[in-house]
């Protein structure tokens, strides 16, 4: 009797193991919590729809509130048209990404925007990006980093969850004017950049290249780093364009001259 209680005792002083990644130590011991310890930053995703409903200012004058699910209401988000203009270094005049977000009056105005390129490759992400002097944060970026390699494609999940890490740490430090500059395709590769920009208080852009695939096509075979075409017609046929209902407030479509290529 006496060795079980000193057993029970025994296994009730032993600290538990920490079964969290957050750290990269699986396994060791958490650290205690105290005034030289505290708590690490961790932000709150609310449920679908939990981060909508607040308030737009200025730049977001015409973004209503948006219900649960992500339902559409009248006069809910901006829709603009973009043309690609015939030099690729041409700066648009006046592009609101050069200007500091404003706050309005409205005591819920959102603390930035975070900027979503959905388009096939050879569509015009990167060029779009280069005529604004912005540099986003991109998968092709990473790659490079992590490996070296810019073409490396075995380790897509390590790639995309060190961006979703990036992005956040950017909204954490509150940086305004936030770009991901991926494919995009499909409704469930925006979501979570979507809940992650809401949970953080952040409104959310789309801008859609809506290129057409025979264009996408014959700019990738000029490139110095092509994807086979193949995979960009598999890419084709999985891509959606971006609504409303998703949760963005602002969407921009890129298209081409009639005629151009």
């Amino acid at each position: 009797m006496r060795n079980w209680m000193r057993e029970r005792m025994r296994r009730r002083k032993k600290k538990p193991e920490n079964e969290s990644e957050a750290t990269g130590k699986v396994g060791q011991q958490k650290p205690p919590v105290d005034e030289h310890h505290p708590q690490p930053i961790v932000p709150t995703y609310d449920d679908v729809g939990g981060a909508e409903g607040e308030e737009a200012g200025p730049e977001t004058a015409h973004a209503a509130s948006v219900e649960p699910a992500f339902a559409p209401q009248h006069g809910e988000g901006r829709m603009e048209t973009e043309v690609q203009p015939e030099s690729p270094s041409m700066p648009p005049p006046g592009a609101p990404e050069q200007r500091p977000v404003q706050q309005g009056k409205t005591s819920r105005a959102p603390k930035g925007v975070v900027v979503l390129a959905i388009g096939l490759p050879g569509s015009g992400k990167t060029t779009w990006f280069k005529r604004r002097g912005v540099t986003p944060l991109s998968s092709d970026m990473l790659r490079s980093i992590l490996f070296d390699d810019i073409t490396e494609q075995r380790y897509q999940g390590l790639v995309f969850s060190t961006l979703r890490s990036l992005l956040r740490a950017r909204l954490i430090a509150r940086m305004p004017w936030n770009y991901v500059d991926a494919s995009n395709l499909a409704h469930h590769e925006r979501r979570q950049w979507i809940k992650m920009a809401k949970g953080f208080g952040y409104e959310v852009h789309a801008v859609f290249f809506d290129v057409p695939l025979e264009v996408c096509l014959e700019r990738n075979r000029k490139r110095e780093r092509q994807v086979k075409e193949d995979v960009v017609q598999r890419m084709a046929a999985k891509l959606k364009p971006p609504s409303f209902e998703e949760g963005f407030a602002k969407i921009t479509v890129v298209r081409v001259k009639r005629g151009d290529k």
